[in-house]
């Protein structure tokens, strides 16, 4: 039995439901681009909402994470990570948080009592030192000098505001040198392997922290690392999870993993995080925004990493290594079975298309540099930005033809890039307890009212397929063959708003997935959602599968607004509208 599966076996123990994995581009969250943490899907749980499932909760959820995209390479990043997680939705607390995950590492995992560690939170002036978390790891044996206390590692809120509270974060040493008596955080041997959050409490816009009256228990721990852990490996990419990728790397390549390590991590990992992002409900394709962006750059990535191994581009070796991948997850995640031709298709067709760019940007690389004794800062990032040639290719290049290459400027250029991206990326995509807030909630509404017209204007065939949602306006994305004219837009229009004026009132209804199915419940990505599931209906309008939240009445909407019709990717449609 591996990780996953002794985990959900342990929690359900416990008198926990397992609950299905979200798909990795989330729905109504502009916040981010992929789901990040496994807590990420339940926020709306976490705030309050009551689970279909109860209020014992475990998962394997699917993450994905560019943000440390360079770091990709060494033994420890991945961009794809899969994260166990158990929740308590206002039921047990602290004690049972601790004594369970304390059970789990110990008896489970057979994880020895001297290589554990802990942190507490220290307190603060507005709250107290987490006493008994403190206590509970010592009437567990552990010693109170492996006990640390800490104040900004140990106190979690996703954002300004919100739910919050203290966490007492777990560690495993991870050296061969004798284990240190004293335990310090700061000591990298120390490994942080999981993470237990209480959320008890929550601080408004001044600042000021009152109780909850429902209080949760948020956990997080890494399958990739545990599992390197456990199999006694200091390097994540010669685990179980990864070995057999690397030897096929290895293989087609007919290079040895010590020869190369980082291009075989960059390979195996990107092709395993761009299955994932093909393979998602959402229907993401390569493209120049957004995820679409981020699934090009990592099959790129790849790609030209695999130059670095000296393999024939042109061969079908990015097919060898994802049927592998896919193989490995697809008992797991249903969807990768269901798009799996999708997800090779989307592989190669975006190869031939890098290779078509490589072509052109060696073409480059002859004009500019024609009767040049140094390819300069300059030349080196335009050969980098627009051709996505690494720094290591125009060195290669650059070899061959006795000509130096400013590597200095080079990286002085690419840390001013990455900082203007890393800038943008925080300032649109900030994490936290997005959405939700009243304007939020009418736009999440009129999304059902806009998905209900578009089946009766364009086809019953239309369903949607994403959707982006701000404080000041919504857009749409729906499966489509055609522009719409301006006459279907303005169908599609006064619908909405003729829906809006009948005053229809939203209500709201728990039933199994199969009988809301049965009903002619509208449902996208099917596979999220757990056998009990809440069905919002809109008059005799519109009837979906959500999590919500809604308005109470049509009525509360406003004015309907198409802004802008326009493709998103192959076959899908984006609409932006605004409620005036």
């Amino acid at each position: 039995m591996n990780l996953k599966d002794m985990f959900i076996s342990f929690f359900v123990s416990k008198g926990h439901k397992q609950i299905p994995s979200a798909p990795v581009v989330p729905e109504n969250d502009p916040s981010v681009l992929f789901n990040t943490a496994g807590m990420q899907p339940l926020i709306p749980y976490l705030m309050g909402q009551a689970h279909p499932y109860g209020k014992r909760v475990c998962d394997y959820q699917k993450c994905i994470r560019t943000t440390d995209l360079e770091e990709v390479g060494d033994v420890t990043h991945h961009t794809y990570f899969e994260m166990l997680g158990n929740w308590s939705l206002g039921d047990y607390f602290k004690k049972e948080s601790i004594e369970w995950s304390f059970e789990f590492l110990t008896q489970c995992l057979h994880i020895p009592l001297e290589r554990l560690a802990v942190t507490v939170f220290a307190g603060n002036d507005q709250i107290a030192f987490d006493e008994e978390s403190y206590q509970k790891w010592v009437s567990l044996g552990l010693k109170e000098e492996r006990i640390a206390r800490t104040r900004e590692d140990n106190f979690w809120i996703a954002g300004a505001t919100g739910p919050c509270g203290p966490d007492t974060e777990i560690f495993y040493f991870r050296s061969d040198d004798p284990i240190p008596e004293v335990f310090d955080p700061e000591d990298d041997r120390w490994v942080e392997i999981w993470n237990n959050v209480f959320m008890q409490y929550y601080k408004d816009e001044n600042g000021k922290i009152t109780s909850l009256p429902m209080k949760n228990v948020d956990t997080g721990m890494g399958v990739e690392r545990v599992t390197s852990i456990l199999e006694g490996v200091n390097d994540n990419y010669l685990s179980s999870i990864w070995k057999d990728v690397i030897d096929c790397i290895v293989d087609i390549s007919e290079t040895p993993y010590a020869e190369n390590k980082k291009s075989m991590r960059i390979i195996a990992d990107h092709i395993r995080t761009a299955i994932f992002i093909a393979g998602d409900p959402s229907g993401i394709l390569p493209s120049n925004t957004d995820q679409g962006y981020i699934l090009r750059r990592l099959i790129r990535r790849a790609i030209r990493h695999a130059k670095n191994l000296n393999i024939d581009i042109n061969s079908d070796w990015e097919q060898e290594i994802a049927h592998l991948i896919l193989k490995k997850y697809q008992p797991y995640y249903k969807e990768l079975v269901q798009n799996e031709s999708t997800i090779l298709e989307v592989l190669k067709n975006e190869k031939n298309k890098f290779n078509r760019t490589l072509e052109k940007g060696l073409r480059e690389f002859e004009k500019v540099t024609r009767d040049q004794k140094e390819i300069d800062a300059t030349v080196a990032f335009h050969l980098y930005d627009t051709y996505g040639f690494p720094i290591e290719l125009t060195l290669e290049l650059a070899t061959e033809r006795g000509l130096t290459v400013d590597q200095d400027g080079f990286q002085e250029k690419f840390k001013q890039h990455q900082e203007l991206s890393r800038t943008a990326s925080v300032g649109k995509f900030k994490g936290g307890l997005a959405g939700n807030s009243e304007v939020e909630t009418k736009y999440h509404t009129a999304t059902h009212l806009l998905n209900a017209a578009l089946k009766i204007v364009v086809g019953e065939n239309v369903h949607q397929r994403g959707s982006n949602i701000t404080s000041e306006r919504m857009r749409f994305d729906f499966n489509c063959d055609h522009k719409l004219t301006d006459e279907e837009k303005e169908k599609v229009e006064n619908l909405v708003n003729e829906w809006i004026g009948a005053g229809l009132d939203i209500t709201v209804e728990e039933m199994s997935k199969e009988d809301a199915i049965n009903s002619g419940a509208e449902c996208m990505f099917i596979e999220k959602y757990p056998d009990i599931v809440t069905v919002y209906s809109i008059g005799d309008v519109s009837k979906e599968l959500c999590g919500g939240p809604h308005v109470k009445n049509t009525s509360e909407l406003g004015c309907f607004v198409i802004k802008k019709e326009e493709a998103s990717s192959a076959g899908i449609r984006r609409i932006k509208a605004i409620l005036k």
